[in-house]
Parts: structure tokens; sequence; C-alpha cells
């Protein structure tokens, strides 16, 4: 019996954080624009998209299934016409797997936020959008109108196959003293929930992973600390790992085999 990762699965997830820091590094250089411009690159996550397919032929999909070239990366949403994430898997017509890769160097304060509000509004688009049938292999619902003539759990379209799509984001964060030293919380009118209370970036992003899945925003969430020019990296927690998040990954793509 085949494993439910690569045996060189570490390898594979090192090569693409040293690609990470190598491509960023080389974005500043070129563009002389200080930090952001790396962090606008995404091409530096290129190797976490390859990674994505990598498993999926790993598990027996065939590579076709797997969509990473920016034409194929669109889908429809709910509140907004579509959006471009990362990595698509298309398995016999049917939207398997949702992939959103993120990078976080510098500037925790002023970014955090904004990455944590991106991610929740992601989900929330896509799980509407999927829920009127807008993923399935089958004929779309009207696009005239959006009606509920039934409750959520009695979608017909939902019924027909009501399996989800597997939806993950990772976030791969600087590990340096901003990102790991305690942050004071405002609160000017109410307090804030104890677990945030002198949290650092990476202990609230590690939070933000944990909820995106417990309150099923997403099938897995991760996030891994690299220090700068190194392929190391490490989980804060195993649930919040990126080998867990591709394990998980992995077992929906070997059911999908049938």
């Amino acid at each position: 019996m085949n494993s439910l990762l690569p045996f060189d699965f570490e390898v594979r997830v090192n090569a693409a954080v040293s690609e990470f820091w190598s491509g960023r590094a080389s974005t500043t250089q070129k563009s002389q624009g200080g930090s952001r411009d790396g962090v606008l690159a995404g091409k530096n996550m290129d190797g976490f998209i390859r990674l994505v397919a990598q498993i999926a032929v790993h598990c027996g999909l065939d590579a076709s299934a797997v969509r990473t070239k920016r034409s194929d990366l669109v889908l429809p949403g709910f509140f907004r016409a579509t959006k471009n994430w990362d990595a698509l898997v298309i398995h016999e017509g049917r939207l398997l797997a949702v992939f959103e890769f993120k990078s976080q160097v510098g500037s925790f304060g002023n970014n955090f936020n904004n990455r944590s509000e991106e991610v929740i509004g992601s989900a929330a688009d896509l799980w509407v959008a999927h829920h009127h049938g807008a993923y399935g292999s089958g004929p779309h619902r009207s696009r005239h109108a959006v009606s509920e003539p039934q409750p959520g759990l009695l979608n017909p379209a939902i019924q027909s196959d009501p399996r989800p799509p597997f939806l993950a984001w990772l976030m791969l964060l600087e590990e340096c003293d901003a990102s790991l030293r305690s942050v004071r919380c405002d609160e000017p009118n109410f307090p804030v929930f104890d677990e945030f209370k002198d949290a650092s970036y990476a202990r609230r992003y590690q939070i933000l992973c944990e909820r995106l899945v417990e309150r099923q925003l997403y099938s897995a969430a991760a996030l891994e600390l690299s220090r700068q020019g190194s392929s190391d990296h490490r989980a804060l927690s195993q649930s919040t790992s990126i080998r867990n998040l591709f394990a998980e990954f992995a077992g929906r793509a070997w059911a999908a085999r049938g």
C-alpha cells in the first residue's frame, strides 16, 4: 500500500521554502523597491503550488486535474464575480480542491488584519457560491436570479453530490523577533478574548488557522515559520502544520479516485 504522502515530502517542502526566500531576494534586488515588492511577487510561492500537483499525482490523480496556469485559476464567486486562486484540482468535472498560499515578511502590524480579512472573506464567498451550484459537474442553476427555495441542507444540487471541495490556506511567516514578541491589544470599548492578550503575531496566525478549520470555513489551514534565507521551517502545532494540510488533501485525493 502506498503511503499517504511521498517519502521525500519534507525534502520537497524544504525546497519550496528555499525557493521562496531566493525568489523573494531576487525580486527585491531587481526592483530595488524594498520588501513590499518581494511580498507582492506571487511566483515566490511556486514551489508550494508544484507540491499540490506532486501530491495529486502521487495519490493517483491525472496531472491534468491540477490547474496552475493563471488563466485556469478563476472561480465564480457569489459576492463578487470571480476570484483567482493559487491552485485548483478539478477531477472528473468536480471541483475537488482549492488552494491559497500566502506569505508575510515584516510589516506584521500593518498586514495581519488585512490577511485575516482576505482569508475569511474568500471562504465565505466560495461556500455561498458552492451552495448555489457554481462548481457542480451538472447543469448550473440560473445566473439570472438567486433565490432560496429550500434551506441549505436540502439544496438538491448539493444532495446530488454532498461532498464539498477541499479548501486549504497556507501562511508562510517570517520567523523573527518582531513576529514572535507579544503584542498589546487596544481595548477602548470591550475586552478582547483572553487568548489574544499579549499574543505574538505568530500566535495570532495560529489561532486564525485553528478557528478557520474549527468553524468549517477551511478544510485545512497551516502556518509555517521560517527565518530569512533558510530552508528550515516549523509549525507551532501539528494541526496547523503543512504536513497535516497536505495529508488531509491526500486523503481526499485518494478517496476521489473511486
